[in-house]
């Protein structure tokens, strides 16, 4: 594995893809004596402190032992040697991509905080060798379309000219994945932000619609049943920090909990018979608050509830009523047709009738209140004008943030990241109201158009977060790209309201570290959560490098479990067999099943599926049942070890250009 960056998210990735993967990465950065690059930690002290903290989110998860980098991921209890080698560059020209091995590599992730700089560099790459599979860092969703078509159109060109040359009898070359992945850091912390702002955690995994989350559950007294969740993902044993377990093989599965191990996706016989054992389990990520209402001009509503206020409604309903009942007195007085008396009223009613000074006097005093009354529909009409003309105005405004608001999510700073978490909030329905001090903001368009309440001002200034209802908030979400903003937000926040739930963005790993110990000891009863960007992003980088079917890694003690998404067809041991017959207990395990392709797609005139924002979310397992028979056109869900992914794809009936070399 090739990983190019410039920044934390570099050493973060290369640290992921050794610790968690098992993989050789070569990691190539800007000298830190170019002034032109942003200063970044030298390499090997950056790594560490990426490492060190992997290991304490890992510990914290699953209840590690040692640290990843002290033991390797395949429980050998043998160190890797030098799995990360590292190389300066001030460019990734050919020269740096050709002594970091690109021409054998597998994978190479282009990092880099420019995108044409990650574009150029990819051009690059698929140029030296069109059988690498890309993963490349753009901000820009239209352009990363674009690019991934034409590198992956590039990357097909080359293996048909490849095969042509070498004959048909090469058949190496038909697993290799060579697809290209663009992801955005902030597309890709998004999700995890806001399940901290639901449920308290950012260990997330986003597939088919869904948001999952690994938990950890303490055992539960005998005969008392514990909660498994949507499905259990392994038992814990007893003794966690019993050095003996690292000396059985990562993959293999057991037949209970005990001393030695953890039981790696046990099936309900084996969860069911186990007494006093911790577990992990998975549990779907969901809003159950109060969803957000959704108005506009452009609700279904009526069109005067939009426009006018009530008050105004009720005056020209009353004065509409008023009109009435004086064209059907005129029409019973004076004995006219009722059209034409009514069309008499509206003439007295703007002043444009002759005076009725030879007409009866019930003509008269018709005459007269009808003039009243026109004189009364003046200002009326006035203030119609004026509130209908502010509503428009409105409409393209910042929306304040409504009276009797309360449970919802103070979301601080609108940049890349809060933009893209201010988008996954309002789709999951969440109540949000949005601080910003720089009305020119990335995110205030969006703001404007999905009508979400704004206050434009410093947090550090008082009575801005007063304007956002802080006291009645549920959480606070801090993503400024300033840590002392952050953290002053946060402890005013927590002066206000101490049970107040808090996640901070923070750049600085030991600054990050120390602030949390603190915010805990101070405030043992509230959630505090500290995270970083990159340190969020890198576990998709690292799914998107293994393969692009991989979509993140779940630790369990020293072990991995892989969450992919995989397409039924070609595979022998999914098409055709039902969910309950794919199961094999300590292997593998179907999770969802995306059932929204057609029954019988045409080849050539099937229409494309959706894109991924407008799927809708995949079935559990438990929705269907284990008796559902997986059709061709089917896209699982699983969780599975490596080694049994890996055995997936090895024991496919037909290859695909989409296959993964390993799991």
């Amino acid at each position: 594995m090739v990983v190019c960056g410039d920044d934390a998210l570099a050493h973060r990735l290369a640290a992921e893809l050794r610790d968690v993967y098992g993989e050789r990465v070569t990691l190539v950065v800007p000298s830190a004596r170019e002034p032109h690059r942003p200063r970044i930690p030298p390499p090997s002290r950056a790594l560490d402190r990426a490492t060190a903290l992997l290991g304490r989110v890992s510990a914290a998860m699953a209840r590690t032992g040692p640290l990843p980098s002290e033991a390797p991921a395949d429980g050998t209890g043998e160190a890797p040697e030098e799995t990360v080698r590292i190389l300066e560059s001030a460019q990734p020209d050919d020269v740096a991509l050709s002594e970091a091995g690109i021409a054998g590599a597998e994978a190479l992730a282009l990092v880099y905080d420019d995108d044409e700089l990650n574009i150029h560099a990819a051009l690059r790459a698929r140029r030296l060798n069109p059988r690498l599979r890309l993963v490349i860092r753009l901000y820009n969703r239209k352009l990363g379309q674009h690019l991934e078509e034409l590198l992956d159109q590039a990357a097909a060109v080359a293996a048909q000219g490849a095969g042509a040359a070498g004959g048909a009898g090469d058949d190496d070359d038909s697993g290799i994945d060579a697809s290209t992945t663009v992801l955005s850091d902030a597309d890709t912390v998004a999700p995890a932000l806001a399940a901290t702002a639901v449920a308290g955690t950012s260990k997330v995994i986003e597939a088919d619609g869904l948001l999952l989350r690994a938990a950890e559950r303490t055992p539960v007294p005998p005969g008392r049943p514990g909660d498994p969740g949507l499905c259990t993902l392994a038992l814990l044993p007893a003794s966690a920090s019993d050095p003996a377990s690292a000396a059985h093989p990562a993959d293999a599965p057991r037949p209970a909990a005990g001393d030695e191990g953890p039981v790696l996706l046990p099936d309900d016989a084996v969860v069911a018979a186990a007494v006093g054992c911790g577990t992990v389990v998975l549990e779907t990520v969901s809003y159950t608050g109060r969803p957000v209402r959704r108005r506009g001009l452009r609700g279904r509503g009526a069109p005067l509830a939009s426009l006018f206020s009530r008050r105004l409604r009720w005056s020209l309903a009353g004065i509409v009523g008023t009109v009435l009942a004086l064209a059907v007195a005129s029409w019973i007085t004076i004995g006219e047709n009722p059209v034409h008396a009514a069309y008499l009223t509206l003439l007295d009613l703007f002043a444009i009738n002759d005076p009725a000074i030879d007409e009866p006097l019930p003509r008269k005093i018709l005459q007269l209140l009808s003039g009243l009354t026109g004189l009364l529909l003046l200002p009326v009409l006035v203030a119609a004008a004026f509130e209908g003309l502010g509503t428009f105005r409105s409409a393209s405004a910042l929306r304040r943030p409504p009276r009797g608001l309360s449970g919802h999510v103070v979301l601080l700073g609108l940049g890349k990241v809060g933009t893209r978490v201010l988008a996954r909030l309002h789709e999951m329905g969440i109540p949000v109201v949005c601080i910003e001090a720089d009305p020119e903001a990335r995110g205030i368009a969006l703001a404007r158009r999905l009508r979400v309440p704004t206050v434009l001002g410093d947090v550090t200034q008082e009575g801005v977060l007063e304007a956002a209802m802080i006291e009645r908030a549920a959480g606070l979400l801090a993503l400024t790209s300033e840590d002392t903003t952050n953290l002053e937000a946060a402890l005013y926040a927590r002066s206000v309201k101490p049970q107040l739930r808090v996640t901070l963005r923070l750049f600085d790993d030991g600054f990050a570290t120390a602030v949390y110990r603190t915010l805990r000891a101070a405030h043992p009863r509230a959630l505090t959560r500290s995270r970083s960007t990159s340190f969020l992003a890198a576990p998709a980088f690292a799914g998107a490098m293994m393969g692009r079917q991989i979509l993140g890694a779940i630790p369990v003690e020293r072990r991995v479990l892989l969450v992919a998404r995989v397409e039924v067809r070609g595979h022998a041991a999914l098409e055709g067999r039902t969910v309950g017959e794919v199961l094999r207990p300590g292997w593998l395990r179907v999770l969802a099943v995306d059932t929204s392709a057609p029954d019988a797609p045409e080849p050539a005139t099937a229409a494309a599926p959706p894109p991924e924002q407008e799927r809708e979310p995949a079935h559990l397992v438990h929705e269907l049942g284990n008796d559902y028979v997986l059709r061709p056109q089917d896209r699982v869900l699983l969780v599975a070890t490596r080694q049994a992914l890996g055995d997936l794809h090895s024991r496919r009936s037909r290859p695909a250009g989409a296959g993964a070399r390993r799991g």
